[in-house]
């Protein structure tokens, strides 16, 4: 009989891969992410490397899909091998009620993911589901937690950081691919404070697609947003940017950067901000999937009840927080800016700007985007 809910975490080292139109073999990205579990419970953390041979097209599972391999796939199976669920709910997610917190995929990277679902209570457990595994996937740990607990729904807020080169900062009059280029403190500065004016509720129906002016969805809520001081990687400047909020929808995270780097580089004037949070339609950017990371997921109001009732423990995971650093820089990062690197996807990108139209304004909904997600519609099943 399933035992009671737990939450487990777990490190991932494989390739979550970006999804490519049209077929054709998908591009790699790295990923961490931590998942949740009930036994009736079960979460794991885990993290995808840019440096084995083995792609995933992302973490969703797409059960009668054999083109692509996801890290559920591999989830799902070692927990029916290890004895932790019976087969058939390993074809069917919805009898062991497995719920992720937060979707990555095309290129988005996770160093922190939850996702939660029933399995047996068995002797050694970790050790059981471990020994399932491929090497580049590991379980880290176990959490009880409550009766329904949904890692989608109890999550109150979640972390991205989205790492790039600083050069895109630069003035458009200044050369697309300078390496050389350091971000200045006055420049910093002024991306700080672009970035701080996202802070609060607004209305992000420029961000997203298929969400009119009057669609009560497209209000988010956002926490805290800022970029970090920037670091020196193999002879390139790179900066992070980090956001905080309740929930994103399709592609409102890149348009988020995407418009702050326009401005910046002096293509948008600052006003435009405030005009993309109107009614009107605005052509705002969207910045490259590469270097968007899912950091962490918080249950704050959760821990409030829960963390310390007596039976549950919060569900922070702090006791990881060294080894998913330590992940980041070896793998998440170096997988970034090699791929930077041999793509140039910041830098193609950039040339596209001047083709925007930052002035063009009108009363329609936002066309279709064709490219797809780019791993942060949280509100999707």
């Amino acid at each position: 009989m399933p035992g009671r809910w737990l939450l487990l975490r777990a490190m991932v080292r494989g390739l979550s891969a970006r999804a490519t139109c049209g077929g054709g073999r998908p591009k790699r990205a790295p990923g961490v992410c931590t998942c949740v579990g009930r036994a009736r419970g079960l979460a794991w953390p885990s993290g995808s490397s840019g440096f084995l041979p083995l792609f995933y097209l992302s973490l969703q599972r797409n059960v009668g899909s054999s083109q692509f391999k996801t890290i559920e796939d591999d989830l799902v199976s070692a927990l029916v091998r290890s004895g932790c669920i019976p087969e058939n709910h390993g074809e069917d997610m919805k009898k062991m009620s497995f719920q992720r917190c937060a979707r990555t995929d095309k290129g988005v990277s996770a160093a922190g993911q939850i996702v939660s679902l029933k399995i047996w209570l068995i002797d050694d457990v970790l050790e059981k589901i471990n020994n399932c595994l491929p090497s580049h996937i590991r379980i880290l740990g176990l959490k009880r937690v409550t009766g329904g607990f949904s890692s989608k729904n109890k999550c109150d807020a979640r972390t991205y950081f989205y790492m790039m080169p600083t050069f895109a900062f630069a003035h458009k009059d200044h050369d697309t691919q300078d390496e050389t280029y350091r971000l200045s403190k006055e420049t910093l500065e002024r991306v700080n404070k672009l970035l701080a004016c996202y802070k609060g509720t607004h209305n992000f129906h420029n961000f997203t697609s298929q969400k009119g002016p009057k669609d009560p969805s497209a209000k988010r809520y956002i926490m805290e947003m800022y970029c970090e001081e920037p670091f020196v990687r193999e002879g390139m400047e790179f900066a992070v940017i980090k956001v905080k909020g309740q929930s994103f929808m399709m592609h409102q995270i890149r348009k988020m950067i995407g418009l702050v780097i326009a401005i910046v580089k002096g293509y948008a004037p600052e006003s435009i901000m405030e005009r993309s949070w109107g009614e009107e339609k605005v052509d705002v950017p969207k910045a490259p999937g590469l270097g968007l990371v899912l950091e962490k997921v918080h249950f704050e109001k959760y821990n409030r009840r829960f963390g310390n009732d007596g039976l549950h423990e919060p569900l922070e995971w702090t006791e990881e927080e060294e080894k998913i650093t330590v992940f980041k820089e070896q793998h998440i990062y170096p997988t970034i800016i090699n791929t930077e690197r041999e793509e140039q996807s910041m830098v193609n990108w950039l040339s596209t700007l001047s083709i925007h139209d930052f002035s063009a304004t009108s009363s329609g909904v936002q066309s279709n985007d064709l490219e797809g997600s780019d791993g942060c519609d949280d509100d999707s099943d």
